[in-house]
């Protein structure tokens, strides 16, 4: 568990009992008296990655005769955006071309879009971070990782457009520099 939002709990509760405040509720009443604790058990769990290095997540990799594409895609995910604390939620889909054979386990590969995810964050971000984790850890030949994600910042306030996705991606490597690698990934992300 997150050391430093453990330490924080308490505060945590502070501040949600004191928003309550603040909009107007008595956080005394019987529907509110423990969403203080309730909030802040949630944060544990939502802000679990804060102090996570994705990179450590790839634990387990291994020596074999592949050197072609590997892709995990429809990970689902939910993060938070840092700029409203509304979540958003969508797909990563992960994709690598080995180097001297070096692969992982592939729950490393949602496991590392998971530590991310947990933590305030920028969907731009979220893609940088997997991006280089994987390749810091594996020093694969190409990486591309693309996220589609939908907003509540975007769908329950501002311009109110639920069902519209954002789109991003990070591509380096043989899957930057070779136009007909990059087309076969996004080819197989968008397959059924």
């Amino acid at each position: 568990m997150n050391e430093k939002i453990m330490s924080d709990q308490k505060k945590i509760e502070e501040a949600v009992y004191q928003l309550l405040e603040a909009l107007g509720e008595d956080p005394n009443r019987e529907g509110l008296l423990d969403t203080p604790k309730r909030v802040a058990k949630m944060y544990q769990e939502m802000f679990a990655g804060l102090n996570e290095d994705p990179k450590d997540q790839f634990t387990a990799v291994f020596s074999e005769e592949h050197e072609d594409v590997v892709l995990v895609k429809d990970i689902p995910f939910y993060s938070m955006c840092e700029h409203h604390l509304v979540p958003f939620h969508g797909l990563a889909h992960v994709a690598y071309i080995p180097s001297d054979g070096c692969v992982t386990g592939l729950s490393k590969l949602a496991r590392a879009v998971e530590v991310v995810s947990k933590r305030p964050q920028l969907q731009e971000r979220l893609t940088v971070q997997i991006a280089n984790a994987l390749e810091e850890a594996l020093k694969p030949k190409g990486v591309l990782v693309m996220i589609e994600a939908e907003h509540m910042c975007m769908t329950m306030r501002g311009i109110k457009k639920p069902g519209s996705k954002t789109v991003t991606r990070v591509v380096r490597g043989i899957c930057q520099s070779d136009k007909e690698t990059r087309q076969e990934i996004i080819a197989m992300i968008h397959h059924n």
